[in-house]
Parts: C-alpha cells; sequence; structure tokens
C-alpha cells in the first residue's frame, strides 16, 4: 500500500481532484489564538495573511473564528458568525476558488460561511456540540472534516481515559462516519484531534497509530499538530520555537498516509510534502 491514497472532494458541485498531501494553512479571525502569529482579526489583516499563504502555495485555507483552546473566551453564535464571514468574504476578494474550510463545532455558523463562498466544514466535535450540525453538512452537500474529542474545550482535558486509546477513538470515529454517510454527507475526511483530550504521550501514541486508522476507517485524514503543546512540551519550549518539531511530526504523519496537514507556516509545510513525495517513489 503506497503512503498516500488520491482521493476527491465534491466543492459546490465541482470534482476536486487530490493527488498529493495538501497543506492547509490556519487563519484565526479572532484575538486571542494560542498563537498569535495566526491571528488576523481585521480585513487588512485577513488579507495580507491570506495573500501571504497564497504565495507560498497553500492548497487549502482554514478560518476560524472561536478559539478551542482552554480557557479561551466564549462568544455568541452572532459575534462567530459576524467574524467568520469577514474572513469568507476578505478570502473570497482575493481568490474565488482556493478550497475554504470553515473551522466551527456551530451548525448555524457553518451555514452561513457555506452560502458566503466557503467549501468545508471543520467541525472540532464531531458533531456532538450541535446536534444539527450533521443535518446541515448534508443538507448543503459540503465535505466535512471530522474530528475526535471528548467534552468541550473546556472540559476536554479532563476526559482522557481510555480503555484502548486507538481503538476507543476508532470506534467513535467509525460509528459517527455511519451516521453521517446515512445522512447524506458523502466526504469525509477525519481528525484524530491531536492535543484535544489527548494526554502529552497519548498523542505520540496516536501518532504511532495513524495508518492503522486510516486503514480501519477508509477515510482521508486531517493532521493538526502545528506548533502545538505536544511539541512544546515534549522540547520545553514555546509555541514560537515550535517550527521545526511541527515540520517532524507532520512528516511522520505523512509517511503513514495523511493527507491533509493544517499548518501556520505554508511555506515550510510545503517543503515538507515535497520531499516525503520524492521519499514515497522509492518505497
Amino acid at each position: 500500500m503506497q503512503p498516500f491514497q488520491p482521493y476527491s472532494l465534491n466543492l459546490h458541485g465541482q470534482l476536486h481532484e487530490i493527488e498529493k498531501p495538501q497543506v492547509m494553512g490556519i487563519i484565526n479571525v479572532t484575538p486571542d489564538s494560542f498563537f498569535d502569529g495566526s491571528r488576523a482579526f481585521d480585513r487588512d489583516s485577513i488579507a495580507r495573511r491570506t495573500e501571504q499563504m497564497i504565495s507560498d502555495g497553500a492548497d487549502m485555507l482554514d478560518l476560524g473564528a472561536y478559539s478551542s483552546r482552554p480557557g479561551a473566551k466564549d462568544i455568541s453564535v452572532e459575534e462567530e458568525t459576524e467574524r467568520i464571514i469577514r474572513g469568507v468574504e476578505t478570502v473570497r476578494s482575493i481568490d474565488k476558488h482556493i478550497p475554504l474550510s470553515i473551522d466551527t463545532f456551530r451548525a448555524k455558523v457553518a451555514e452561513a460561511a457555506i452560502n458566503a463562498g466557503a467549501d468545508i466544514i471543520n467541525d472540532i466535535s464531531g458533531g456532538d456540540l450541535d446536534t444539527d450540525m450533521m443535518e446541515t453538512a448534508a443538507r448543503l452537500r459540503t465535505p466535512y472534516i471530522m474530528m475526535h474529542m471528548r467534552g468541550t474545550p473546556a472540559t476536554m482535558q479532563t476526559m482522557t481515559d481510555y480503555d484502548d486509546l486507538v481503538a476507543d477513538i476508532i470506534r467513535d470515529l467509525a460509528s459517527k462516519i455511519q451516521k453521517f454517510r446515512q445522512a447524506g454527507v458523502a466526504d469525509i475526511i477525519v481528525d484524530p484531534g491531536f492535543g484535544f483530550s489527548k494526554t502529552l504521550e497519548q498523542n505520540y501514541e496516536l501518532l504511532a497509530n495513524l495508518r492503522t486508522m486510516i486503514t480501519a476507517l477508509e477515510c482521508p485524514m486531517l493532521i493538526g499538530v502545528s506548533r502545538k503543546s505536544m511539541i512544546t512540551r515534549a522540547l520545553g519550549i514555546t509555541p514560537e520555537e515550535a517550527l521545526n518539531g511541527t515540520t517532524v511530526i507532520n512528516t511522520l504523519a505523512m509517511l503513514q498516509g495523511a493527507s491533509v496537514i493544517r499548518v501556520h507556516d505554508v511555506k515550510e509545510a510545503k517543503q515538507a510534502v515535497e520531499l516525503t513525495m520524492r521519499y514515497n517513489q522509492f518505497i
């Protein structure tokens, strides 16, 4: 089996063929993301970050307006929607076609963003935090990124007890995949949820078993480890110092078949994809 399996996504009726790992650039339309380099709150800063990421070769962009870091301020649906629409409109004024994902667990926010021109829903809760999300994704016929998390961003780090980490996550995601497919969601990408309801050691156990998960779930997999605490805590560094560690983890994930790497640093991630694909030709 080759490390990367090509797949396609239906984006507003257009088939988007994917032949190599995709680099998804992070744009946080919020003032309190854990890494300040990803914050772009007003239209000018969103535009600058968008232009830079596209120039650096981003294959996709991911807009988030609600910080999921522990201790982050809760905001209303209305405020999140206002922020996310500002982001969608700004990105689309620069590039009308780049695949655009919306990082939200709220169905109303997702629907407003898709109607404004976004393409993909990226839900950290896998539908658990909003019971309307499954029906919304099915009705909009949009690709759906399903992440594994227990609890909420405020409680997730108290919910790290598993009988068998990998088996439990596979079982949880497989059950949700079946329900979403039965509801009519055709294109599903899974995200094992590094840092969400996992301890430091569990993150690395998960990393070592990505191929098993991809094979079991039969879905493309997104990896989101960029500058996260599984790197900074392991090395005793800050998020600002974690680019090299991020590249290492992303490369290990791609060697096991990861399909999308979600990053703050697009240029370096594109280099990692290029070198990994060259290596894959000979295995």
